[in-house]
């Protein structure tokens, strides 16, 4: 099963009524340097001991030809031990071209891809970005999942992203 989501000026559009939905601002700084490159960027749920649960977003440079920009991918280096190594991308859903600096907004519902696969417990939604002469970091968010109450969590990155937050309505 794939995860799939639309995107419609930085909003989910489609979500069904009255389910769970679970989103995420990654705000991509804007930087000052002398040669800029969007950042890769990869999202997933891990276990609270960190262990790869499902991926929910992989953004990249799909404009390279001859799919080159899939070489890069392995900078994204926890994602890609955990599980970027194993996929055939582009991969539809999942996959999508590097965003522009700014508050980015992705959104799933409980009854898609992921969400829909995960067992009840505690999670981690991590965030890795990483940048052709830049750097790289990596951001956890808390998640318990299923979602019975709202649930906020946030986190300030140094480098490479902004705040990042999530969002969770029951």
């Amino acid at each position: 099963m794939q995860l799939k989501y639309t995107l419609l000026a930085g909003a989910v559009i489609g979500a069904p009524a009255g389910a769970a939905d679970l989103t995420l601002s990654i705000e991509i700084p804007t930087l000052k340097v002398a040669e800029y490159h969007r950042p890769y960027v990869a999202v997933w749920i891990e276990s609270t001991d960190q262990k790869f649960v499902d991926n929910l977003a992989v953004w990249y440079d799909l404009k390279l030809r001859d799919n080159e920009g899939t070489k890069w991918l392995k900078d994204l280096r926890q994602w890609w031990r955990k599980s970027g190594r194993e996929l055939n991308m582009p991969v539809d859903g999942l996959s999508s071209a590097t965003r522009a600096p700014g508050e980015q907004r992705i959104g799933f519902g409980d009854k898609q891809g992921a969400l829909a696969r995960l067992a009840p417990g505690s999670y981690q939604i991590v965030i890795e970005a990483v940048r052709e002469v830049g750097g790289r970091e990596l951001l956890r968010l808390p998640l318990t999942w299923p979602a019975t109450a709202a649930q906020t969590a946030q986190a300030q990155g140094e480098h490479e992203l902004g705040k990042v937050a999530l969002t969770v309505k029951p």
